[in-house]
């Protein structure tokens, strides 16, 4: 029997097919059935293992999502708009947020604020006043450039960010009506206690998705060098990548060699250290702030 909807409990989810990627990515850890363990077979993955999949052995499968994108366009850096449907009716979501990720962190919030008993025009207006907080796709202006900071700590995450990359260098080519070349990026890994000592997981990241789309990244932090062999391994020309593992002469680099934004990448304690960095440079406020 196919798997049973739980009493009070209302699903969420994806049904634009558009959006799915072609294979399961490599980061997907929940692909076994929680009834049986046999695989689950994927007719179509979005974001991980978060997908339409079935069960082969016992047929148990995904239920229908009560709140669901029907349609989804992503529009790199910029945000995405989004067509759901809902127990109450239709709502329309200009989301100010990039990425797939945030699509399903929106039907979060929507399936919460109706089950809270909000109207779906108050959900719709909170959405769309939504700003970036600390390290979630914020933008500061450095030497007179804009860098985006995009937090990137575990393959799943990191596969969404670099996904969300790959739609704003094709957005730049669109613009120009000429091939781009590339985006400008600071990839900063660090392997302390909040990190994770193990750094394995960069192996698990697709950052094959970037390889020809990326004009230049500094690679810095305390693994600097293990993420510029992640790179060379993706694909990516060596003669692109530079290695500067200390933070701030690092940033400076890469700010100053970017014609014009920058896309920082830290992981988590990298990400305090670019902080503190813009903080005590008067550049951003203090991350709590």
């Amino acid at each position: 029997d196919k798997l049973r909807r739980r009493e009070g409990v209302t699903y969420f989810g994806i049904e634009d097919s558009s959006q799915a990627m072609p294979e399961l990515q490599h980061a997907h850890d929940a692909k076994h059935c929680r009834r049986c363990g046999a695989p689950y077979a994927y007719e179509r993955a979005f974001v991980g293992h978060l997908g339409h999949y079935t069960c082969p052995n016992c047929d148990a499968d995904r239920p229908e999502p009560d709140v669901a994108a029907t349609k989804v366009e992503l529009r790199g850096m910029s945000g995405s708009r989004v067509e759901v449907r809902t127990p109450e009716g239709p709502v329309v979501v200009e989301l100010p947020l990039p990425g797939l990720y945030n699509v399903y962190n929106a039907l979060a919030a929507v399936t919460a604020g109706l089950s809270s008993g909000l109207s779906l025009d108050l959900i719709r207006a909170g959405l769309e006043s939504m700003r970036a907080v600390f390290g979630r796709v914020e933008t500061i202006e450095v030497a007179g450039k804009p860098v985006s900071i995009l937090l990137i700590k575990n393959p799943a995450g990191a596969n969404e960010v670099l996904r969300t990359l790959a739609l704003e260098d094709d957005a730049d080519e669109a613009n120009e009506g000429a091939k781009s070349e590339g985006v400008d990026l600071w990839i900063a890994l660090n392997d302390r206690i909040a990190d994770g000592r193990d750094v394995s997981w960069i192996w698990d990241a697709d950052f094959e998705l970037l390889s020809g789309r990326v004009r230049r990244v500094v690679c810095a932090g305390t693994r600097a060098p293990e993420m510029a062999l992640r790179l060379k391994y993706a694909g990516w020309p060596l003669d692109r990548i530079e290695v500067s593992g200390e933070i701030a002469a690092s940033l400076d680099e890469a700010v100053a060699a970017a014609p014009s934004r920058l896309f920082a990448l830290p992981t988590y304690t990298a990400l305090l250290e670019l902080r503190t960095l813009l903080t005590n440079r008067g550049l951003a406020a203090e991350y709590w702030q």
